[in-house]
């Protein structure tokens, strides 16, 4: 039983430190920013006018498409890395 509180605490302390944890990803040259969290909580995105081309909306659009999707995946990534530990004391390392 002790064990399992122990883990719980392990847990939770891992998803609050995901949840503080800000991940950048820039697209165009840094025309566009996107700030996400490792619980994959998108905080911001900033786009730096003097660096889109407004006469090329589909440009900018594709740019934070791009910037979304990397910020998802480098968030899922962060979070398996700071997971992985403690799946693998649950006996869920292979998952």
């Amino acid at each position: 039983m002790f064990n399992q509180a122990k883990m719980v605490m392990k847990i939770k302390k891992a998803q609050k430190e995901l949840a503080n944890e800000i991940i950048e990803i820039e697209a165009g040259d840094g025309a566009v920013v996107v700030r996400i969290t490792g619980e994959q909580k998108i905080k911001k995105i900033s786009i730096d006018p003097e660096r889109v081309d407004l006469d090329d909306i589909a440009e900018l659009e594709r740019w934070i498409e791009t910037a979304v999707k990397d910020a998802i995946s480098k968030s899922q990534a962060v979070a398996a890395e700071k997971m992985k530990p403690l799946m693998g004391s649950l006996g869920m390392g292979g998952m």
